[in-house]
């Protein structure tokens, strides 16, 4: 039985219906956050970036400032850092400063405290970075306090942009909090160079690839068997869309990829070694195929069985 560590399952938490986050993800730094519509009230929460170098960032990254924001700072990054709200009317600003370390429910008081403000409003409301936030509180806290936002923010006119670092030290955190499709609507990584190298090179099993990632990342999680054949991880699944050859296909791309490799020592059809499955990658691989239209686009080659 293949030993599958608990911190890697890629078991992404159900998004509830009406409220979606748009999740922007870099693996080169702080992803941008700004360089879109907001409402006329915006809440930013931040974890690795100051007030003062934040507000000087929207002239540059959106030409201008909001009308009406409210700031609250997690970080020590402020100066002067101690719990307190300031406000100052003749700048359309408002600010929480809550210092570190602190907890995630201070930090979800702080914010849903600026919802009275913003009722009867279009609110957009930008988290910049909730990558600190994982590396402190981990995986489970941060799908509460997201949980819990999306149920306080309740009917209000909103858009929730979440900008995420992917670093080594959350990105198993990321892969299990976010789902790839649903709540991604941005991603910045380096398998996307990979996936346009796959589809100049095989546009076939690039195509089985897009098509049936996500069977495929099924079939790989549920799987027992530490070095088995397509058909074996073909046979765990319920209702598939792939044939073992079509399974086979997309997982040989998920090899050229660096996603899980193969294992050598065998005589006959290919075995995969799943001891090297990298599930980080795996949802990598399915946030940047499922956001980015240049690699929708176009006749891959598959076919149907």
């Amino acid at each position: 039985m293949r030993f599958v560590d608990e911190a890697n399952v890629t078991m992404p938490v159900p998004t509830q219906s009406g409220r979606e986050y748009a999740v922007r993800v870099s693996d080169r730094g702080r992803p941008s956050v700004r360089d879109g519509e907001v409402g006329e009230q915006v809440i930013s929460l931040l974890f690795g970036t100051g007030i003062e170098e934040w507000r000087r960032g929207w002239r540059r990254t959106a030409g201008t400032l909001p009308d009406r924001e409210a700031i609250v700072s997690a970080s020590d990054l402020t100066r002067g850092a101690a719990t307190a709200t300031q406000v100052v009317p003749d700048r359309g600003l408002a600010y929480t400063v809550l210092g570190a370390p602190v907890d995630v429910e201070q930090i979800l008081e702080a914010v849903t405290g600026h919802f009275v403000e913003a009722r009867d409003l279009e609110l957009t409301v930008i988290i910049d970075d909730i990558e600190p936030l994982l590396a402190e509180h981990g995986r489970d806290a941060v799908s509460e306090f997201l949980d819990e936002l999306r149920v306080r923010l309740g009917d209000c006119q909103s858009t929730v942009v979440i900008g995420c670092s992917f670093t080594e030290r959350t990105a198993s955190s990321v892969a299990s909090v976010f789902d790839p499709v649903h709540d991604v609507e941005r991603i910045e990584h380096s398998v996307a160079a990979a996936l346009e190298r796959l589809r100049g090179e095989d546009p076939t099993t690039f195509g089985y690839v897009r098509r049936h990632w996500a069977e495929a990342r099924t079939g790989i999680e549920r799987c027992e068997r530490n070095y088995p054949q397509a058909k074996q991880v073909h046979a765990v699944l319920s209702e598939p869309e792939t044939t073992p050859r079509t399974l086979g296909t997309a997982l040989s791309g998920l090899v050229s990829l660096g996603v899980l490799d193969t294992w050598s020592e065998t005589v006959g059809p290919t075995r995969y070694d799943l001891t090297a499955y990298k599930p980080a990658r795996m949802w990598a691989v399915g946030a940047t195929l499922a956001t980015a239209a240049d690699l929708a686009d176009g006749d891959d080659g598959s076919v149907d069985d």
